[in-house]
């Protein structure tokens, strides 16, 4: 016999539940995802005050799942007390929330929760093992990073959920790490805190159920040295200073790509949804090995495990250069396919594998042509799909200055805003052209016409002469003011004296200036004419 409960609701779907011996079930009333919790599953029940009306909130055994309904009434609850405990043998715990809406409390670990407590009591509570990742800024602040939902089973449209990504912590002030030894060590308090999280969480244990372990790999986004501990679902990269948790299914593309230097090797993990530190978004995951480098690794699977799970695409042993042996168990354990430069593109060096150097704004780094992707690798990359460009721009200026040795390269994306590669050798761009143009891609050349430019150049030049001269002979008048060859000179001299003669008797400072006017204008002459003189007269 069941006992049926209509208008309920679980996270944003509405439906039916009912109890009955074989455990508890929910189904939608429009065709969503029904809810079935068997009754052998069931480890603890709950009920509490929510803003919808009352909560029944259910622990499943041996995993911190559970499954909470909404919408119950107040009367129910007689209803659900005694068939929680007939059919399931379990407490019904009511448990009274607090409203006062403080943001400052205390913090308990209960089992496999994180409960913050506000004057006594539970605000909200945690699972631990959603946490992905602590981190601890300064000596006060605790940022905790949450597990990323399965991108294939998220809701889509208005009834997706809203999934809690980070959650910080100021926990001010110092305890003692080990409170039963009296005068042990003091630690700031988000230190303890974070510690603690970080064991509860399971976070940073690399001992267990790891398959193999690559030791301090340089990595160059986020920057650091770090272990790798591969799990079967997920790595973990354990620093000094950090450590991240990056399961699988945010694993999208792996790339393999030789440097410019000839002397490095790249593997590049691609996350979707990027890790956080602080801020700071890393959407992708750069390390670094020498070419030369070798390395040995000996996975901890059994010869069944490798054929049946991983369909022989893993070895149980690895002797090799070291970017082979890390990339062959990424593509193993994650099940990603490895993407390389183009073997059709053939840059300047005529090696399909050599990068095109260039500079994205003022990042250098270098470009490389992929079969389906273009990816710039530097400190802050870039990668675009082959189907996401609408447009690729060839341009000889680059940062407003003509330059005939280098080309730049602005790739205009369907949606978003351009791109521009500057600083590339005038010599690639034949071999980048010929290859986009293979891959269905729209090429255009924006070349300023050097003939045009030097046109301009000249007209500008004759204006600026132009300029010059007009202004040279504005200028002229007042420096030749009683030259009697020019017409208008003489002119300028008549309206002189006619302008000084209205105003009745000239004052002495006007004689003056009359007397100094006509011994300027007489003193340039004579020189011209001795100057024009033949060479063969005597000199006076």
């Amino acid at each position: 016999m069941t006992t049926e409960f209509p208008d309920i609701w679980h996270l944003e779907e509405h439906g039916r539940l009912r109890v009955g011996s074989a455990g508890i079930s929910w189904k939608a009333l429009e065709g969503g995802n029904n809810v079935n919790v068997p009754a052998s599953e069931i480890k603890w029940v709950e009920w509490t005050r929510v803003a919808r009306n009352y909560q029944l909130k259910i622990g499943l055994k041996d995993t911190w799942k559970r499954e909470s309904f909404e919408n119950f009434r107040r009367e129910d609850q007689d209803a659900l007390v005694p068939l929680i405990r007939q059919h399931f043998d379990v407490n019904f715990e009511a448990k009274e929330l607090s409203w006062r809406g403080w943001n400052w409390g205390s913090t308990d670990f209960q089992g496999q929760d994180l409960v913050f407590l506000v004057n006594g009591k539970p605000a909200f509570d945690i699972p631990l093992p959603t946490v992905a990742n602590s981190n601890i800024a300064g000596k006060t602040e605790v940022s905790l990073e949450f597990i990323q939902p399965d991108t294939n089973a998220k809701k889509t449209g208005k009834n997706a959920p809203d999934e809690l990504m980070e959650l910080r912590m100021y926990i001010p002030g110092t305890q003692q790490k080990d409170e039963e030894e009296d005068g042990g060590p003091d630690i700031s308090a988000a230190q303890l805190f974070h510690d603690t999280i970080k064991e509860k969480a399971d976070i940073g244990q690399v001992s267990g159920e790891s398959i193999v372990i690559f030791h301090e790999v340089l990595v160059s986004t986020p920057r650091g040295r770090y272990d790798i501990h591969m799990f079967p679902n997920f790595l973990r990269l354990h620093g000094k200073t950090y450590d991240y948790k990056v399961p699988y299914n945010t694993i999208s593309r792996l790339f393999l790509l030789p440097r410019a230097d000839e002397q490095n090797i790249s593997l590049v993990v691609n996350l979707d949804p990027p890790i956080r530190q602080g801020q700071t978004r890393y959407p992708f995951l750069v390390l670094v090995f020498s070419r030369d480098e070798a390395m040995t690794a000996e996975l901890n699977l059994d010869e069944e495990t490798l054929s049946t799970k991983y369909e022989g695409k893993l070895a149980k042993s690895h002797d090799s250069l070291a970017h082979q042996v890390v990339s062959n168990v990424f593509r193993g354990l994650i099940g990603k396919n490895i993407a390389r430069p183009s073997p059709n593109f053939a840059a300047r060096s005529q090696d399909p594998s050599h990068p095109v150097k260039c500079s994205m704004k003022a990042i250098q780094g270098e470009l490389y042509f992929l079969e389906k992707s273009i990816f710039f690798l530097s400190k802050q990359p870039y990668l675009i799909n082959y189907n996401d460009i609408y447009n690729i721009v060839f341009t000889r200026l680059g940062g407003g200055m003509a330059s005939g040795k280098t080309i730049d390269l602005r790739i205009e994306p369907k949606a978003g805003s351009d791109v521009t590669f500057s600083s590339i050798a005038k010599g690639e761009k034949d071999q980048i052209e010929e290859f986009l143009t293979s891959k269905n891609i729209r090429v255009k050349t924006e070349a300023a016409d050097e003939a045009m430019a030097v046109d301009l150049g000249s007209d500008d030049d004759d204006d600026d002469e132009d300029m010059r001269s007009a202004d040279s002979e504005e200028e002229k008048p007042k420096v030749r003011t009683g030259g009697g060859d020019d017409d208008e000179d003489s002119s300028e001299d008549e309206d002189f004296q006619a302008s000084s003669s209205d105003a009745g008797s000239p004052t002495s400072s006007s004689d003056d200036d009359d007397d100094s006017g006509s011994a300027a204008s007489d003193s340039p002459v004579k020189p011209k004419k001795k100057a024009k003189q033949p060479s063969g007269s005597p000199s006076p």
